[in-house]
């Protein structure tokens, strides 16, 4: 789906651009809202959009509803955020009202992101949410918070990143299917190509890392859950370690994320390799309009530099 009119320029050399295809998809922009950052509500999408963001990505959806953590279960500090939130979630049919006051109206492309315990509910999730329509559907198979409720990731096992994969696309032949992984693997690229052999249309690397914090004066983690997912700038060099890795192992697309807080960041994201970039935790540290601020960032160094399309700089020293 095109969420821009084609429009034709006879002097290429001052035009500057940043409009991105993704699995055929078109994005104003490859700045992405990740997922988990502002939940499924219509009016929050609409109003990000409007503050530049070249796409949105929806909170994990469960099929029913899922409880997730008490509080407190988020902390921010300087160079890194903390948080165990849960993936907590009403259910697919309440995402449905939601997302439905989006879609019908959506000026730039929705990605929804979905998550399961067991294998076999990814694929009826992907079935389910598939009825509204969504540009991509994103596969979270690696959150590390939830793992003392279901056990290890599905992202830290090849065979099952492949068996998930499989299973989804075979259930939604039609929509692209992107697989979230995990940087807590000895071999990210491994489990990427696996799922590419497997039928995914793309990649997002990274999900968050596992860490804590402790209060020392109460004496007890600063979480309810005790372990958090990380993220922030402190998680970016990682981030971006893994999606070259990535790169060099499979030919689909990759939706670069964790710790893009800047411009450059997402500049050094797509030079990595990634097509799109997903931006979260930088809303806590710049508030919604830091993705205009962004794609300004992102236009001044392309000016400063010669670029006229990001596909002059994407995985630039890949070879």
């Amino acid at each position: 789906m095109n969420f821009f009119p084609h429009t034709n320029f006879t002097n290429f050399t001052n035009f500057i651009t940043l409009k991105t295809s993704f699995c055929g998809v078109a994005f104003q922009n490859p700045l992405v809202l990740a997922s988990g950052i502002l939940g499924v509500t219509g009016d929050s999408f609409h109003n990000t959009v409007r503050a530049g963001a070249g796409g949105i990505t929806t909170k994990s959806l469960w099929l029913h509803p899922h409880k997730g953590h008490p509080n407190p279960t988020m902390v921010g500090y300087e160079h890194y955020f903390l948080n165990a939130v849960g993936l907590s979630d009403a259910g697919i049919e309440k995402a449905k009202e939601e997302l439905g006051k989006y879609i019908p109206e959506r000026t730039a492309p929705l990605i929804a992101n979905i998550v399961a315990a067991k294998k076999a509910d990814f694929g009826q999730a992907a079935e389910e949410i598939a009825k509204l329509s969504p540009d991509i559907i994103e596969v979270n198979i690696s959150c590390p918070n939830v793992e003392d409720e279901m056990g290890k990731p599905f992202a830290c096992d090849l065979m099952d990143a492949a068996e998930v994969t499989k299973l989804v696309k075979s259930r939604v032949p039609n929509i692209p299917i992107v697989i979230k992984l995990s940087p807590n693997v000895p071999n990210i690229a491994e489990i990427a190509k696996a799922c590419a052999d497997a039928g995914a249309d793309g990649i997002t690397a990274i999900n968050t890392m596992p860490g804590m914090r402790i209060n020392a004066d109460l004496r007890t983690p600063v979480l309810s859950n005790k372990t958090g997912g990380v993220s922030g700038p402190g998680l970016f060099p990682i981030a971006l370690k893994a999606v070259y890795e990535i790169a060099h192992a499979v030919k689909i697309p990759l939706i670069g994320t964790g710790g893009v807080t800047t411009g450059l960041d997402a500049i050094e994201m797509i030079m990595a390799g990634a097509t799109l970039v997903g931006v979260g935790s930088m809303v806590y540290y710049r508030e919604v309009k830091g993705f205009g601020e962004m794609v300004s960032e992102m236009e001044e160094w392309m000016k400063a530099n010669g670029v006229k399309n990001l596909d002059e700089i994407r995985g630039v020293f890949l070879s």
